[in-house]
């Protein structure tokens, strides 16, 4: 890992984040807490990423300010029921969700049933319409195959995925500079608009430093931004927030 600035690394991560808590313990009252969080001293973060439940109250607590309200749906198992998740994502929309991050059925894309899984996506797409961004999970520790996780991705963004996103944070191997290079990858073939979310894990400025030097070499360093591309992360803010205030990375784990 070559040498980098921290105070200009955690400067430029600050306004990518998507904030999350999507713990199987979380409560309103965290996710005010959450919000409160999102717009700091040194700046806002792009979003907030909670469970559906809690969209209506991210929405009231977060009025007024710049912070997108993301949630999820089929999290985190990626199921196969298209119908329940189109409906759930309608009803994220409703309460005032900007953007849906789906878990793409991705075991039904590993038996051999990428039609199934494309269609998922594209009927959520369409749910989301011009109302909100679509992020797709892909899982890509789970997919393990680099082969397989750019068919993911390729798959993905043809049925109109605006984000492709590393993974739930939820099962054993998460964010990789391996998938996240994949991911990008895939993005620039494309030939399209559309953004990376590296999700579970990064902790660290210097986790950030290396996601960051990935996608500046792939896809050139005017590229990044909140449009474009985002870090999937809560304990990341408390790197940044200690950096800026000078007082070095706290070491803090979670999402």
């Amino acid at each position: 890992m070559s040498t980098f600035d921290a105070n200009a690394v955690a400067r430029r991560a600050l306004p990518l984040l998507d904030l999350t808590d999507l713990g199987d313990a979380a409560t309103e009252t965290g996710a005010r807490d959450l919000c409160a969080r999102a717009v700091g001293p040194h700046g806002s973060v792009a979003a907030v990423c909670l469970w559906p439940r809690f969209v209506a109250t991210a929405k009231a607590a977060l009025a007024g300010t710049s912070v997108k309200i993301a949630t999820v749906v089929n999290f985190p198992a990626g199921g196969e029921d298209t119908r329940a998740v189109e409906a759930e994502t309608a009803r994220a929309i409703a309460d005032g969700a900007d953007e849906i991050d789906l878990v793409m059925p991705y075991r039904a894309f590993l038996e051999g049933r990428a039609g199934f899984a494309e269609t998922q996506i594209v009927r959520v797409k369409r749910v989301c319409g011009a109302h909100a961004l679509l992020k797709v999970i892909l899982e890509t520790g789970e997919i393990g195959d680099p082969e397989k996780i750019r068919a993911a991705a390729d798959l993905a963004l043809a049925a109109g995925a605006d984000f492709v996103k590393t993974s739930t944070g939820k099962v054993k191997v998460n964010a990789t500079r391996e998938a996240a290079e994949i991911l990008l990858m895939a993005i620039h073939a494309s030939g399209r608009p559309a953004g990376f979310k590296a999700a579970g894990g990064i902790r660290t400025i210097a986790d950030a430093a290396d996601y960051l030097a990935i996608a500046d070499r792939i896809m050139g360093p005017a590229w990044v931004g909140p449009a474009t591309f985002r870090f999937g992360a809560t304990s990341l803010l408390d790197a940044i927030e200690a950096t800026l205030d000078g007082r070095g990375e706290t070491g803090a784990t979670g999402y």
